[in-house]
This record gives structure tokens, sequence and C-alpha cells, in this order.
């Protein structure tokens, strides 16, 4: 009791830390404390609630940091991608997972400390086809065989050739998987919750525009689900469920509107 008592306080503590940029290990570490639920439908609810704001609060942020440094951005990329992983948003965090990566990349040129390797982009890959990601994963296979053939040419004097080959048909056996997935249409293949990092690449902008409308729509669908579901259950309560069972959906609606009010932004 004393945790659901503490919640709405934790989750206007978070977003205060959120909506006053502080992007720091104290953070994630409220995050995580009122993710700790005993009753799994109010963490399903919470979690939900979350999900929502730190996305719309992501856009904003990442247009707000178009001036900042590099290392800045991947700072704050970095810790957006934790968040959504406490929160179990997989497709947000792999997608900025994905950003952080190709910034990376593009970065690298001027910068080598930047250089993502071919073990990350494979690990990723791997990661992205658990996931369902194929066609992401896919491309991914195919910076991790990039990048390791690079490297192959700079080690070519003292380079284990047979380890080298044994490498690059792993990544393509990975790359056959994820293509084949792909192509048998199961999977959730490209991220349809497009995150941008301003970064300066030109097709940022139409991905921003992009999620906007993507999150315009899920919030007019959520609405409607929502707006359904509070007058299909008035109206089975005032006929079909009496005194005891009534009072308990009645303390379940005003916990779940406090959370509501709580999270609104």
């Amino acid at each position: 009791m004393a945790g659901d008592t503490e919640t709405p306080h934790q989750i206007s503590l978070f977003r205060s830390q959120i909506t006053t940029r502080r992007f720091n290990d104290e953070s994630l570490r409220i995050l995580e404390s009122l993710l700790v639920f005993k009753d799994v439908k109010s963490q399903a609810e919470t979690r939900s609630d979350l999900k929502q704001f730190l996305r719309f609060e992501s856009l904003s942020i990442f247009q707000e940091i178009k001036y900042k440094t590099v290392y800045q951005k991947l700072s704050i990329l970095q810790f957006f991608v934790r968040a959504f992983a406490l929160i179990g948003d997989t497709e947000s965090c792999l997608a900025l997972k994905y950003e952080a990566l190709l910034f990376r990349d593009v970065k690298s040129t001027s910068d080598q400390s930047l250089h993502v390797s071919y073990l990350e982009w494979l690990n990723f890959a791997q990661h992205l086809l658990d996931q369902g990601f194929y066609s992401i994963s896919t491309q991914a296979c195919e910076k991790a065989l990039a990048c390791f053939q690079k490297k192959d040419v700079a080690d070519a004097k003292t380079g284990d050739f047979i380890e080298n080959a044994r490498v690059i048909e792993d990544i393509k056996m990975l790359k056959d998987r994820a293509m084949k997935s792909a192509a048998s249409g199961s999977g959730s293949g490209k991220f349809k919750y497009c995150y941008i990092l301003v970064c300066g690449l030109s097709s940022f902008s139409e991905r921003r525009a992009q999620a906007a409308e993507y999150l315009k729509r899920k919030i007019v669908e959520k609405s409607r689900i929502c707006s359904s579901f509070r007058t299909e259950t008035k109206s089975a309560a005032s006929t079909l469920f009496r005194n005891g069972i009534k009072k308990r959906h009645a303390r379940e609606l005003r916990k779940h509107q406090s959370l509501q009010q709580n999270i609104e932004f």
C-alpha cells in the first residue's frame, strides 16, 4: 500500500526531471523505482503512460539539442535508450540505439573515437532479429560486413585469414536469416515509430514528421478506446454488478484516474 501511495509523487518527480532536462542516473533510478508494483495491472498502466510521455518529450528534446556537441547528443540518446529499456518499450529503445550507431558512424569520419566496430553492428543485428525487426537487422548486418571488411583490409598483413573468413560467413548467415524472415512477412519489419536526432542528415526532417503523425494517430486511438471502455464499464456496472463488485471497481477506477492525472503533460 505504501508503494501505491508514493507512486503519484514518484511519477510527478520523474516528469519534473525530464521537463527540466535532467538526463542522469538519478532520473533513471526514480523511473526504476516507480515501476515496482505488486499489482500487475497498475504496473502495465504506468508503463503505458510513461511510454507515451517519454515518446512525446523525446521528440521535443531531440530538436532542442540540435546545436549541442556530438558527445552531449550521444549522452542524451543513451539516456533515452536506457529509459525506454526500463519501461519495456523495445521498439523505441532499439530505434534510438540505431540512431546512435548511425550518428556515430557519420561522425567517426572526423573523430575515430566514435568508430562503430563490426561487433557492435553484429550484436545489434542479432538483437533486432530476435525482436522481429528483420529489415533493420539486414541493414545492420550490411554495416557489420562493410565495417569488418575494412578492418580485414587494414589487418591484411597480420590478420588470421581463416578466422576472418569465419566471421564474414557468420555475418552473411545472420543477414540471410533476417532477409528470409523479412520475406516471410512475419515480425515488425521496420520501426513504426521513427525517432530523429538532428545531426545534419537531410532525411531526418521527413522522419520527424512521420514520427509526429504516428504519435498523433496513436493518441487519438488511445483516447477513443479509453472513452469506449469507460462507457461500457458504466453500463455493465449498472446492470450486472452489485454491492462489493461495484465498490471494488470504483476503487480501481479512482486509482486509475489518479494515475492519469499525475502523468498527463
